[in-house]
Formats: C-alpha cells, structure tokens, sequence
C-alpha cells in the first residue's frame, strides 16, 4: 500500500532509519486483529491487485538492498489456501525470517509450527494482557521475539496504556530470555520510550500506516522521518535506562 513498489522503497527508508525489524502485511478481506487505519490498508492494497505471490516477488527484488529481518504479520486463512508447507517454502527462498498469526491461538500453532520448523521461519508468539496463566507456557517455546499486545482490543492509535506491561515482562522472564517489543497503539516517540524501558523494543503499525495514507506514493521521506524518531526515543530511552 499504495502499490509494491513504494513498500519497497518503504522497507529500505524503514531500516535506513533504523527500524530492527519490518513487519509487513499479507493484504486480507478480514484481519480480524487490526483497528479501521490497517482494514482501509488491506482494503486499498486489494484493490490495487495485491496478491501473496506479488509480495514474495517484490520480497526478493527488497533483499538485493536490505538484510533488515523481515517478518509478515498473516492470518491462517492466507496461508492454508496458499498452501501451509508451499507458503513456508517461499518464505525460506525469498529471505522471510518469521511470520505472526494473530488467530492462531498457542493451542492450535501446531497447524503452522512443522512447516515454520522444516524451512527455518520463526512462529512469533503474541502475549495479551488477557493471556495470564498462559504467559509463562506461550513464552516457554517462543520462538525469535515476543510480541506483546499492550492493550486488549484491535490495533489502532491509543491515548494510553493502561496495562501493567512491567509485571507480564517478569513473568515472561522467568522462563524466556527472547526479546519482548511491546505493540497496539503505540504512536508517539514518549510511548516507545516508556515501552522500551519495560521491554526490549516497540512496535508500530497504525502509525506508520496513517503516514502512507496520507501520502500514498510520496510517503517514504515522511515515513523514514517518523521512524527516525522513533528510533532515537527508543535508544535513548534504553541509554538513559
């Protein structure tokens, strides 16, 4: 969005400025996870004719620039009609470290988890504030980082958290030493600074998303600033800690 070739521009200006890892998503007519700003994003990307093979293509042509981890952020549907063990596949040849399904539920990974374990892509595992006695078990077998969901809900810009994040990265740390990036609603570089000291990184989408909108093919200069910024509350923050 709004077309591959700006995502492309996007994913280099992104780690340019900075950003560790790229979080793309696989264009799709229920994301069930996600707040108005990315559903009109799926929406605008469907209609320009994105398909999964498209993206993969456009994946490869981004790894002759960036080695930035790149990891998709899917739902199940995507991927079982692509084919579970052909997506995976694909991912491996094209250079895709890692993909997060947010209704995959911990109980129910093992759909995924061979085909993520045969071609060497990391199942990123969500923990909500709601996950409670499942923290510890959910973090136990988490592979590449942990996504933490800051807020119960979809994704969107948020005013505030209101979540006790401090408290589920001790629990998480009693089992796991993965990093833990803190994500959902996080928009302002004082937000990821507070996220980074309680964790180990920030994650932005909405924001990010809102900036493309705006600017459709021009957004890469104003994207590569915002995530400039970002960066520098983050590693401030971490410094300063």
């Amino acid at each position: 969005d709004p077309d591959l070739e700006t995502t492309k521009k996007l994913i280099v200006a992104m780690a340019e400025a900075g950003a560790t890892v790229v979080e793309l998503g696989i264009p799709f007519s229920d994301p069930v996870a996600e707040g108005e700003v990315i559903q009109r994003a799926n929406i605008r990307a469907l209609n320009e004719g994105c398909t999964t093979d498209k993206i993969f293509a456009m994946i490869k042509e981004v790894r002759r620039e960036t080695d930035v981890p790149l990891v998709f952020l899917t739902y199940i549907n995507p991927i079982f009609t692509y084919g579970t063990d052909k997506f995976y596949a694909k991912c491996a040849e094209v250079g895709v470290d890692g993909t997060i399904i947010p209704d995959i539920p911990f109980e129910e990974k093992s759909e995924v988890l061979g085909a993520c374990q045969k071609y060497g892509v990391d199942l990123i595992s969500l923990i909500a504030p709601t996950s409670k006695d499942r923290i510890q078990m959910i973090a136990k077998e988490a592979m590449g980082y942990i996504y933490l969901v800051s807020s119960l809900g979809v994704t969107g810009v948020r005013r505030e958290i209101t979540t006790d994040i401090g408290a589920i990265v001790k629990e998480i740390r009693k089992v796991s030493a993965k990093p833990i990036a803190v994500g959902f609603g996080i928009a302002t570089p004082e937000q990821a600074a507070r996220m980074a000291v309680l964790s180990d990184g920030a994650i932005v989408g909405s924001a990010i998303v809102k900036i493309i909108e705006k600017y459709g093919r021009d957004a890469v200069e104003p994207v590569r600033a915002y995530v400039t910024a970002m960066v520098q509350a983050v590693e401030g923050a971490k410094d300063a800690h």
